[in-house]
Order: C-alpha cells, then structure tokens, then sequence
C-alpha cells in the first residue's frame, strides 16, 4: 500500500509540472509582433532612451560605458527585464555586470527574481542578467519606496572587470515584458500624477537679459561716473587714510629740530 501510494504522489507531481510548465513559458516575456526594434540608448537619466514593453532593443556598445533606457508601467502590472550582453574573444579575466531599475524618483527598485548582478569568467561568450519588478501599486504611504505609476529607468553597466578590458565592443539585447496586468487593484487609493522625471528641470539663457528702460532713465548721471561702493573700496580708502596717518606720525617722530 505504501508504494502504491508513493507511485501515485509520484504521478500527481509530474502531471503538475506538465501543467505548470507551459504556464512559465507563457509568462516568459517575448517581443509584441511588430515591434519596431530599437538601436540605441541613453548615457543618463535625463538622455534614457524612451521603450515599450515588447519593443526588443539591440545595440553596439563598448564595456565599460552605462546605458539607459525608461519604459512606463501603470497600476497592476508586473514587468521582467532580460539582458543578454555578447563579449568578444580574447578578454582578461572574469566581470560583473548589474542591471538597475529607478522609478520617477529616481529610487532604486528592489528585483523579485532574475540574475541582477551575475559574475562571468574570461572564457565566457554571454551573460544573462534578470530583473523582475514587484507589482505596481496604484498608491503608497511618502516614506516607503513601493513601486508606483510612471516613467522607470533601466541602468545596464559593469562593476568590476579587468581594466585592460575596459573599451572593448560589446553587443546587448534587452527586452522589457509585462507578465501580469491584473489592472486597478482594491487598494483604497490612487496616485495623483504618475511619476515622471523631470528632465527640463531649467532653461539656458543664451543672450544678455533686456535692461529696463524705465529704470535706465531714472539713474543718476553722475552716479554713473562713481565706482559701486564694495568692500574693496572701503577698505581700500581706509587703508589710503591709515597709511596717509602713519606717515605724518612717523615724519613727525624722526625730523630732527631747527637749530636756533
């Protein structure tokens, strides 16, 4: 009785893997036919080239260079990010690279899953670095750092290798796939504004500010002809009038008298 009843454990678990293969498989992100590839990225927050989920991205980089890229994510989702980094023949020695994922805050977010920052040795070819993202929530308390509605950012770049590796041609493919959407939650809450990085944050003058008219008329003719009281000047003057002092005080102590 006992081994029949290991055999049918047994049966049960390798029916529930054939199950729950497929499943992973169909989570897994893939590119939204149709897509149009996307060739470059970003050196910064403020320069991260804009992508979709879907949108497969391929570019020629050297290593030792951070690349970015944002893609917007709304509440409910859940987002896996997938980075394969190709390396040529013939590095020194063994290297880490990370992958990073900032929301609108520019806060670190946390990864459930996935190689974040996998360790590859010099005979290496690839690496394959993972990140799946927490779900997106609608709202969150200002102190937490919960994963909210916005524009997030992808940072791919190395942290430790050889430096006579450093500058070498490397290719990278990177996809961002959304494997849930289980839509508005029944969290008691929305944001106000998704958050968004602000990347116009001021403007460059580029010619001399306007002079007004009116306040060019009233000034003082004379006045333009006087240097602006500062603090050189001041102490300019007094020490004019010290030196001026001292030497009066010290022609009149080594004079010698007339003589009578």
């Amino acid at each position: 009785m006992r081994t029949a009843l290991f055999r049918s454990m047994a049966a049960l678990l390798t029916a529930g893997g054939a199950v729950l293969l497929p499943a992973a498989a169909v989570a897994a992100p893939t590119p939204s036919p149709g897509a149009t590839p996307v060739n470059r990225a970003g050196t910064s927050f403020l320069t991260a080239t804009p992508i979709t989920a879907g949108q497969p991205v391929r570019v020629d980089a050297s290593i030792g260079d951070h690349l970015y890229w944002s893609f917007p994510a709304t509440a409910g989702q859940v987002h896996e990010i997938t980075a394969t980094v190709t390396f040529p023949k013939g590095r020194g020695g063994a290297s880490t690279w990370t992958v990073d994922v900032f929301d609108g805050l520019r806060r670190r977010q946390a990864c459930t899953a996935g190689a974040q920052t996998p360790t590859v040795d010099a005979k290496a070819s690839t690496v394959v670095l993972g990140c799946t993202l927490r779900e997106v929530r609608p709202w969150a308390e200002p102190w937490s750092a919960d994963p909210l509605p916005g524009t997030y950012v992808i940072r791919l770049s190395v942290i430790d290798l050889p430096e006579p590796d450093l500058g070498a041609p490397i290719d990278v493919d990177l996809l961002v796939g959304t494997i849930a959407d289980r839509g508005a939650s029944a969290d008691d809450g929305e944001l106000a504004a998704p958050l968004v990085p602000n990347t116009k944050a001021g403007t460059v003058l580029n010619g001399v500010p306007p002079v007004d008219a009116e306040a060019d008329d009233e000034s003082d003719p004379l006045a333009d002809w006087l240097p602006d009281l500062g603090s050189r000047w001041v102490w300019t003057g007094i020490g004019g009038v010290l030196a001026a002092v001292a030497g009066v005080f010290g022609f009149a102590m080594t004079r010698r008298p007339r003589r009578r």
